[in-house]
């Protein structure tokens, strides 16, 4: 190559320069061939935030909505744009079928075909992501197209991802599930599984499980965030980190004073009957905390040394042992904890320390008779989709709304209901990674 250079400027000829010429545009075709074909396994950044290199990957990596929807003009507020989603709901023909367990049993039998198929993530988008692990925590029972788009959508290398499923589950989907975190290193399967029982101990006993293993990975969190498989995220990885960095070490959560009708969760013991809980008459002994219980959700955020203290501080410990007979425990015991002075990341007991689901940042819900015109005292506008269960399972018509909010995640989603909804928000998310702003 040096006397190709030495020929062209020191005695060039016509001939020697066309040939030096196609020498170098072949060379640079093969390079830029290997590039673009390495793109998603790369672990080098490749000048990442040069506009040209971002540019590539984003090509290789973006996750586009099918069809002719206009996935902008949507989390814009576009009404015309949402009703056309709302029509083609109706269409049953229309309904995409949604992959099966076996559809990824097959699929991870090549973790690098998987992983490029589905356009994971498989480097850090910069060096304060890289250096600021998060911990999460996912407890699934079904719907594995579901799990998967939502692990894609919060993988990054740099964190860790304990699976709970469910011992309800189908075989077939346990087994898809381990497929699809063997071909992720840093994500695994919970040691422990549980029964779950809806409202029962059971359900926070599954993320204990996890959040011990979590502990044991060698990945050095920061902090843990608990989700379940109908969550799907309205923030970016990096918007994320950047939250968790505000928050100074304190742990983040709904948690505030309880209405009455919610005491007889914890004034009585409850057991479980036919997969059901219920109430016995037995009256319980008052907790072992020298505070009031607080009201609050399943979903927080949480520091390292506050999960750390859920297994060493015998004030924590007594408290949980004593609440594993109760209604719902999830939707106290944390925002009572997190009210203790003892534990790491807390906030005083005081009223003024109280914060609602609205306020916290870890879930966005929206709950059956509290939607409607905010102009006239609502909080949100009403379900554009359907509820469950007293919860929105979220439409596209929401997104515009969903997209202004603070919060790390929302519930429900479900691609049953509206998976167009889905499909715009991984569409969002996945340019957002990579420019910042909206699609």
């Amino acid at each position: 190559m040096a006397n190709y250079f030495n020929i062209c400027l020191c005695r060039p000829t016509l001939n020697q320069c066309l040939i030096f010429g196609s020498v170098l545009f072949f060379l640079t075709i093969v390079l830029k061939y290997n590039l673009d074909f390495n793109l998603s396994y790369s672990n080098q950044n490749c000048a990442l935030w040069s506009e040209y290199c971002r540019n590539l990957y984003y090509q290789d990596l973006k996750l586009l909505a099918s069809g002719t929807k206009n996935c902008s003009k949507i989390i814009s507020g576009d009404l015309d744009e949402v009703k056309k989603t709302q029509i083609d709901n109706l269409i049953v023909t229309n309904r995409r079928v949604l992959a099966t367990d076996k559809d990824y049993l097959e699929l991870t039998k090549d973790c690098t075909n998987f992983k490029k198929l589905k356009k994971y993530v498989t480097f850090s988008l910069s060096d304060k992501e890289r250096n600021y692990p998060i911990a999460y925590s996912m407890v699934i029972h079904e719907n594995i197209e579901m799990f998967e788009r939502l692990l894609r959508s919060i993988y990054m290398p740099q964190n860790v991802y304990c699976i709970h499923v469910d011992m309800k589950s189908s075989e077939t989907f346990f087994e898809a599930v381990k497929a699809i975190s063997s071909c992720l290193p840093n994500v695994f399967v919970a040691s422990k599984r549980e029964l779950v029982v809806y409202a029962s101990w059971s359900r926070v006993q599954a993320d204990l499980n996890c959040m011990e293993d979590l502990l044991k990975s060698s990945v050095a969190w920061k902090y843990v965030i608990n989700t379940c498989g109908t969550d799907f995220p309205l923030k970016t990885n990096a918007e994320i980190v950047k939250a968790l960095k505000l928050l100074n070490g304190k742990n983040n959560m709904e948690s505030e004073r309880p209405p009455s009708y919610k005491k007889r969760r914890w004034e009585y013991e409850f057991t479980i009957v036919d997969s059901i809980v219920k109430q016995t008459k037995i009256k319980k002994k008052p907790p072992p905390i020298n505070i009031p219980i607080f009201s609050g959700n399943a979903y927080v955020v949480l520091t390292r040394d506050f999960v750390q203290s859920l297994f060493k501080n015998s004030i924590a410990k007594n408290f949980l042992e004593w609440a594993n007979d109760t209604f719902s425990p999830d939707e106290y015991i944390w925002a009572t904890l997190h009210r203790l002075p003892e534990m790491p990341g807390s906030v005083p007991s005081h009223i003024k320390y109280d914060k609602s689901d609205l306020n916290a940042l870890a879930r966005l819900v929206k709950w059956v008779g509290l939607g409607g015109d905010m102009e006239q005292g609502a909080p949100y506008p009403a379900c554009s989709g359907k509820y469950r269960r007293q919860v929105c399972v979220y439409g596209t018509g929401d997104l515009h709304w969903l997209a202004q909010q603070h919060h790390f995640f929302a519930n429900k989603f479900d691609p049953r209901v509206d998976d167009h909804a889905i499909q715009c928000l991984e569409e969002y998310l996945r340019h957002k990674m990579f420019y910042g702003n909206i699609v």
